[in-house]
């Protein structure tokens, strides 16, 4: 299974037979809008930190998110047993401090870096079953290049507690997979609506309690419901379409360039510069996802793991 069908949170239920007789370029480029949104939201949403704080900026997002795939999906009618509902609220929860996590990140390390940090989660999740020898090649590297990243015993210019909160959000990342797969296989994209509302209702309290009455500011609102276009709605919708169309091999292949993607967009949006000893870095990581989803082994019908 892919580490990295994980931008979104949508599980569907595929298999490899059922892309044989359709072309894939249109999907391939519907993802590739995706994944430039959600990074180009995330590069938006750092404009919001000097005015509400990064916890103000995340409350925003995922309430504005929450409102518009509530209107998309409208789960009134569902009726989960007590279980599904504990799995949607740990998968909601997950998903609301992992985007917490990776704001507070944002406003103290560059975005290529906090996304190639924030990676590992779902690599780890990956990797967690792995028994071949080529498979210990890529957590070999994914390691290396997380250990070229962390400021360990030299001088550097990256925040520690940047780097914490972004791997913080990783692993918030690992528990979002794991139960976002069980809640999604029995209700889909309603546990999408569900799960990013939990998240709401727990983050939305902080946001307030850290920038107030700021949350309501004319000058916030229109940043807030782009970041929330940008970074959740539309790309969690695009990734929809291109997961029924593209192989669960494919998807995660191409989904490794999410970091590179998250550096050329704090380069060219905010200014931000990397060593090229960080830019090889998130290379390792990069290569080590793809790597890791293009040996897979094929596996039996099952719900390809999702994300942020």
């Amino acid at each position: 299974m892919l580490p990295c069908a994980i931008f979104g949170p949508w599980i569907i239920v595929t298999t490899s037979s059922s892309f044989k007789a359709q072309p894939i370029l249109i999907p391939i480029g519907v993802l590739a809008v995706a994944m430039f949104s959600i990074q180009i939201g995330a590069a938006l949403s750092k404009r919001l930190f000097p005015l509400v704080g990064a916890s103000g900026a995340t409350a925003l997002r995922l309430a504005f998110a929450a409102l518009m795939l509530l209107a998309v999906w409208r789960p009134w009618a569902l009726r989960p047993s007590w279980r599904e509902a504990r799995t949607i609220v740990i998968y909601g929860l997950a998903m609301g401090w992992m985007n917490l996590f990776f704001y507070l990140s944002l406003s103290r390390i560059p975005l290529g870096i906090a996304v190639a940090l924030e990676f590992t989660g779902p690599l780890a999740v990956a990797m967690a079953t792995s028994r071949r020898p080529i498979d210990f090649v890529w957590i070999a590297l994914a390691a290396f290049g997380l250990v070229a990243l962390l400021p360990l015993g030299r001088a550097s210019s990256l925040s520690p507690a940047g780097v914490a909160f972004a791997l913080a959000a990783g692993v918030c990342w690992a528990i979002y997979i794991v139960f976002g797969r069980k809640a999604g296989n029995a209700h889909g994209g309603q546990t999408a609506a569900l799960g990013t509302l939990a998240g709401a209702l727990a983050i939305v309290p902080i946001g307030i309690g850290h920038a107030g009455m700021a949350l309501l500011s004319p000058a916030v609102l229109p940043i807030a419901l782009g970041v929330a276009l940008l970074a959740s709605a539309l790309p969690y919708s695009l990734e929809m379409y291109a997961l029924t169309r593209i192989p669960t091999r494919t998807f995660g292949v191409l989904m490794s360039a999410e970091p590179a993607l998250g550096a050329l967009s704090g380069l060219v949006f905010l200014g931000e510069t990397l060593s090229s000893m960080q830019w090889g870095a998130i290379g390792c990581i990069m290569l080590a996802s793809a790597g890791s989803a293009a040996t897979s082994r094929a596996r039996q019908p099952s719900a390809p793991t999702l994300a942020d």
